[in-house]
């Protein structure tokens, strides 16, 4: 199944946003989307922004995206976001490649969190107060405030962002996409500054609520903002800042109402006789504004810190997947004498540093008492499988990603990684076998690696007409919209196509075309066309 491509709206909406990132000002005509904050833009459209936005920042490689991180962080969100106050709402998590503590909403649900904050939690409970504060954002509208304030003088807040993205993939001056998008980001933080704090606050009081009714502590979000606070009162007269708190602006008072509020929700439940729930009239008198608790009980039972929980091993994953393996190698190799680093989860770090940078067999090593103490942990087994592909040990690892797939069928993280390992250095069969692991997988995907990794299994199994759409989707989703258009063009050219391959490839083209022609209008810039030139 093909990628949802944008309607008409969103591609006129996303072209303004990008030519007033390349500097196209004159040329931009927003439509009049009302004075409601409520009316100024459709959940579809707004859904339609940050998938735009994801495009571009992954064409930019500013994205982690792996599938075991992916559905650990989604399903940390969704978790919060069953627990807040619309349950039904379409939300997205990403991991962004950046180093600085930092998280941002985006339009549509669209949550980002920084690998560097990710890497700097101390347990899964500080990650779930960062997350619920930026689902507060969006669950109480301030995007759509914030919208309504922008509209007098500049495009969308959102298309900023794009249009910061954008001047990345075109820009001539040296700045890195990750220092232009920071500026994206801080001039939206500038614009509004008259009511963020406000928002802040409401967002911290709203996201407490979230983790406590998610089952989390909710201490954990002002503890984490304190921490944050500390770290620049310690580096005062310096210049680093944790960009978290040039975004999120924090203040003492709003630190002490944090964990007022958190204290008053444990201390409330306390009083409570075993088993029974607060009711919302006495949460009101407790703590009001916020509700009350919807499940109090699941306050007693916290996860737990440390360890091989599922939280360790996903921060160390996204410490290493962000950044230079082979430093972390060394990083984790020289830490291990720490007192209280000798951690499994340091040593599963240290093992994906290795395998990452050419030391299977080494990585192997750390794995295995690992594995005899956890023989059930699929992150592990993964993990391993992976080291042996690397070691070259190829046939162990193919029967340990085979063991894997039929013990967790469907498995987004097997099921990839084991067609992977089946294309490469494998036969049209292995390949086949690949296809049809990847297949059931791009009914929801919009990561482009599965549908290269199919393109690329399709290929060797001798389907170049699936592999040559496939690839076409891939270069979509990484924001080469251009690049696309022509592999399709090309594949429609072939004299081998039967009727519903021929069917398949003019509706995509039909699909991209607005989107296209509207970008060529106005000579955008794009990573495929950087000079922004009809082609």
């Amino acid at each position: 199944m093909a990628p949802r491509l944008a309607p008409r709206l969103l591609t006129a909406l996303l072209a303004a946003g990008l030519a007033f990132g390349a500097g196209a000002q004159e040329d931009i005509r927003l439509p009049d989307l009302g004075s409601s904050a409520d009316a100024l833009i459709s959940p579809q459209d707004a859904q339609d922004y940050g998938a735009a936005m994801l495009r571009q920042m992954r064409s930019l490689d500013m994205v982690v995206d792996d599938p075991l991180l992916d559905d650990y962080l989604n399903d940390l969100g969704y978790r919060l976001v069953a627990s807040s106050d619309k349950p039904k709402d379409h939300f997205a998590f990403v991991i962004v490649k950046d180093p600085e503590i930092n998280a941002f909403a985006a339009p549509g649900g669209y949550i980002a969190v920084n690998s560097g904050l990710i890497a700097i939690t101390h347990d899964e409970s500080e990650l779930a107060g960062v997350i619920a504060h930026e689902i507060g954002h969006i669950t109480q509208n301030h995007l759509q405030r914030a919208f309504e304030d922008s509209k007098k003088d500049a495009p969308l807040m959102a298309l900023v962002l794009l249009g910061a993205v954008a001047a990345g993939a075109g820009s001539h001056s040296g700045d890195s996409p990750m220092a232009v998008l920071a500026a994206g980001q801080g001039l939206i933080a500038q614009r509004s500054i008259n009511f963020t704090r406000k928002d802040e606050v409401e967002a911290d009081r709203v996201g407490i609520q979230t983790l406590a009714n998610a089952g989390f502590d909710p201490r954990a979000m002002a503890e984490f903002f304190q921490r944050m606070q500390d770290t620049l009162r310690a580096g005062a007269g310096g210049t680093d800042v944790p960009e978290l708190l040039q975004t999120h602006p924090v203040t003492l008072s709003r630190i002490s109402d944090a964990k007022s509020r958190a204290g008053a929700l444990l201390a409330a439940q306390k009083l409570r006789p075993s088993g029974t729930t607060l009711v919302r009239s006495e949460w009101e008198k407790t703590t009001a504004p916020i509700a009350y608790v919807k499940d109090p009980t699941a306050l007693l039972a916290a996860p737990a810190k440390g360890g091989l929980g599922t939280y360790a091993l996903m921060r160390e994953r996204t410490r290493v997947l962000a950044g230079d393996a082979s430093k972390l190698a060394q990083y984790y190799s020289a830490s291990f004498g720490t007192p209280g680093f000798d951690s499994p989860a340091n040593r599963y770090g240290y093992a994906l540093a290795l395998t990452r940078s050419g030391s299977g067999a080494k990585a192997i090593a750390q794995l295995q008492p690992l594995l005899a103490a956890h023989p059930d942990n699929l992150i592990l087994g993964l993990a391993m499988a992976d080291a042996q592909l690397q070691a070259g040990q190829r046939a162990e690892a193919l029967a340990r990603y085979a063991r894997l797939n039929v013990r967790s069928p469907r498995n987004r993280a097997v099921a990839l990684a084991y067609a992977k390992a089946l294309t490469a250095g494998g036969d049209s069969a292995q390949a086949t076998l690949a296809a049809s692991l990847l297949r059931p997988l791009l009914d929801n995907a919009d990561e482009p690696d599965v549908y290269r990794s199919y393109a690329r299994a399709s290929d060797k199994a001798g389907d170049s007409v699936r592999a040559g759409e496939a690839y076409s989707d891939a270069s979509y989703l990484s924001g080469r919209p251009f690049d696309a258009m022509e592999q399709l063009k090309r594949l429609l050219k072939r004299d081998d196509l039967d009727y519903y391959a021929r069917a398949r490839i003019q509706a995509r083209i039909a699909d991209l075309t607005p989107l296209v022609l509207e970008l060529r209008k106005r000579k955008v810039q794009t990573v495929d066309n950087p000079d922004g030139q009809s082609q």
